[in-house]
C-alpha cells in the first residue's frame, strides 16, 4: 500500500500509449542483440515496480537474465496484499506478471530477504546491475499523545491483516465497539472503512481471509468517520471509492452542509476531475435524494461519515487508561487554496468518541540495507532518474524511488524509465563488462545460510492450493497466510 494503494483501475482501462522513452528502444535492442555477454540483472521487490521494471529490460534486450527476489514466500506484493479484496479486476494484472515471470529469461525466488538473508553488496557483486524496487512497507505515525494504546492501529497493518500479509496476522482487531475514526481521507483510508461496513454476505464471495472474514461477521461497528485535516477541495481518494461508498448496501452518508459553503463558486476553477469528485461530494451533502434512495437510507443500519478540518492532537484513554476511547482533534481553517491550501488551527478542539482508531496518513519506504543512501526526511533512496546517488550499478523504482504516490499503471511508467535508464548505462558501458554468476553465487551463499527461496513453479504449486480451498467454500481463493505452512506444503 500514500499503499496510498489507490491502484484502482482494471489492466483493460490503462492508457495503451507507450511512454515516449520507447521510441529509442529499437536501436538499443539492435546493439543489445549483438553482443555475446548475457547481462545478469536483479531486482528487489516482486510488486509492480518488480514486475515492470524486469518486464521492460526484458523486453528491450534479447539476451538479459533478470531474478527477482522477494522477502514474503509469494509473489506480487501490493497487489496481493494492499488490493481491496472487493476489487478483483484491479489484480488482472497478475496475469502479466505471471508471463514475465514464466520467461525463460526471468526466475523469481521468494522467502529471501534481502539486507537479512543476502546483502545488497553480495547482489552488487554477483549482477551487472541491481534494482532495488522493495516499496513502502511501514506507515506514517500520527505522532500524538496516547498513539500506542490497544485499539489504534495503522491502516496498513488493517489492510494486510484481511488480505493475508503474514507479519499482520496477529493483529486481532476489536471490532466490538460502535464506532471507529480513521484518520486520513485517501484510497486507502476509504477501503478500510468499505470492509468494516460492507455486509459479510458480500465478503464470502472474495479472497479476504478466513480469518479476517469471522471477524467482521461479529463486528459491532456501525458507524465509521473519515477524518481529514483539510477540506472537500483537497481530499485524496478518487470518485470511484467514492461512489462506492456512497452507494454501500445498508449504508447512509453523513456529511456536514456546513462543510461545503461557498464550494460551488471554487470549484469553477479547479481541474476537472478534482472538479467531479467536489460535485459528487456537494450533492451527496446538500442535495435532497430521490423517494428510493432516501427511504434506502432510512433503513440503512450503518452509517459513513467525512469530517473536514480536524487534525487529530491526541487519542482520549478509556476512564481505566487501558485503551483507546476516542480522539481529540484540532479545528482547522485553510491558508491558500487548491492542492497548496495548508490546515492551520483555530484553536478550538473537539472530542470524537469512538472505540477503534485506524491511522491511515501514508505509507513510507524503509532503509533496507546499510549501504545503500537513504533520505529518512523523505523516506526515499536518493536517486537521478533511478540510478542511485553514488552507487554505480544500483538503480530503484516504484515507491522507495519516488514516494508512496499513485496508481500502478503511474508505477509502470516510473519502472520503465529505470529500466530505460539501466539499459542505457549497459549501452554505454557504464557496468561492469565482464560475465557475472547471478544467482549461481546467490544460491550458495543462501545455502550455507539455511535459506530455502521459493521458485515460481512453487508458488504455482501454492496457488493451486489456495484455489482449491478457495473453491470449496465459493470463494475465488482461500489465502494461505502462514509462511511455516506454505514451506510445509513445499515439501521443506
Amino acid at each position: 500500500m500514500a499503499l496510498r494503494c489507490s491502484c484502482r483501475r482494471p489492466w483493460s482501462a490503462w492508457p495503451r500509449t507507450r511512454p515516449s522513452f520507447a521510441k529509442s528502444t529499437p536501436s538499443l535492442r539492435r546493439q543489445f542483440s549483438t553482443q555475446e555477454m548475457t547481462p545478469q540483472i536483479c531486482v528487489v521487490g516482486s510488486g509492480p515496480a518488480g514486475f515492470y521494471t524486469a518486464q521492460h529490460v526484458l523486453k528491450h534486450h534479447a539476451k538479459a537474465h533478470v531474478d527477482i527476489y522477494e522477502r514474503q514466500p509469494v509473489p506480487f506484493g501490493l497487489v496481493r496484499f494492499g488490493v481491496a479484496p472487493d476489487h478483483p479486476e484491479v489484480k488482472n494484472v497478475i496475469n502479466t506478471f505471471t508471463q514475465t515471470a514464466r520467461s525463460p529469461r526471468c526466475a523469481f525466488w521468494g522467502n529471501v530477504a534481502v539486507g537479512r538473508d543476502v546483502t545488497v553488496a553480495e547482489l552488487r557483486e554477483a549482477y551487472h546491475a541491481v534494482v532495488l524496487s522493495y516499496g513502502a512497507e511501514d506507515h506514517q505515525t500520527l505522532g500524538v499523545q496516547g498513539e500506542q494504546l490497544p485499539g489504534v492501529l495503522s491502516a496498513r497493518a488493517f489492510v494486510g491483516w484481511y488480505n493475508g500479509l503474514p507479519e499482520n496476522q496477529a493483529l486481532a482487531p476489536d471490532l466490538s465497539c460502535d464506532t471507529a475514526v480513521i484518520l486520513g481521507q485517501g484510497n486507502v483510508a476509504l477501503d478500510v472503512a468499505r470492509i468494516l461496513l460492507t455486509p459479510v454476505e458480500h465478503l464470502e464471495r472474495t479472497d479476504i481471509t478466513k480469518a479476517a472474514l469471522e471477524t467482521l461477521r461479529q463486528s459491532q461497528v456501525k458507524t465509521v468517520w473519515i477524518v481529514g485535516r483539510r477540506g472537500p477541495l483537497q481530499v485524496a481518494f478518487t470518485i470511484k471509492e467514492l461512489r462506492e461508498m456512497i452507494q454501500l448496501p445498508g449504508t447512509r452518508p453523513l456529511l456536514d452542509p456546513a462543510d461545503f459553503l461557498g464550494l460551488q463558486d471554487r470549484i469553477k476553477e479547479v481541474p476537472r476531475p478534482r472538479k467531479r469528485l467536489a460535485e459528487l461530494l456537494l450533492r451527496t451533502a446538500t442535495g435532497q435524494p430521490g423517494q428510493a434512495e432516501a427511504d434506502r437510507r432510512a433503513r440503512a443500519p450503518r452509517a459513513w461519515g467525512l469530517r473536514f478540518f480536524r487534525s487529530p492532537q491526541q487519542v482520549l484513554p478509556s476512564p481505566d487508561g487501558q485503551r483507546a476511547a476516542g480522539v481529540r482533534l484540532a479545528v482547522t481553517r485553510l491558508e491558500g487554496t487548491g492542492e497548496a491550501a495548508r490546515a492551520v488551527p483555530t484553536g478550538d478542539m473537539e472530542d470524537l468518541p469512538c472505540g477503534l482508531v485506524l491511522s491511515s496518513l501514508g505509507y513510507r519506504s524503509r532503509p533496507i540495507d546499510p549501504s545503500v543512501p537513504f533520505d529518512p526526511k523523505l523516506g526515499i533512496i536518493p536517486n537521478t532518474e533511478g540510478r542511485v546517488v553514488d552507487a554505480p550499478g544500483l538503480y530503484c523504482s516504484g515507491w522507495v524511488k519516488r514516494g508512496p504516490t499513485g496508481v500502478i499503471a503511474t508505477t509502470m511508467t516510473d519502472s520503465f524509465l529505470t529500466g530505460q535508464t539501466l539499459l542505457q548505462d549497459l549501452q554505454a558501458g557504464l557496468l561492469p563488462s565482464g560475465p557475472r554468476s547471478g544467482y549461481v553465487a546467490i544460491q550458495a551463499l543462501l545455502d550455507s545460510r539455511g535459506v530455502w527461496p521459493v521458485s515460481f513453479s512453487d508458488w504455482e504449486k501454492l496457488d493451486a492450493e489456495e484455489v482449491s480451498r478457495g473453491q470449496s467454500v465459493g470463494k475465488p481463493r482461500e489465502k494461505l497466510v502462514d509462511p511455516q505452512e506454505m514451506l510445509r506444503l513445499l515439501g521443506h
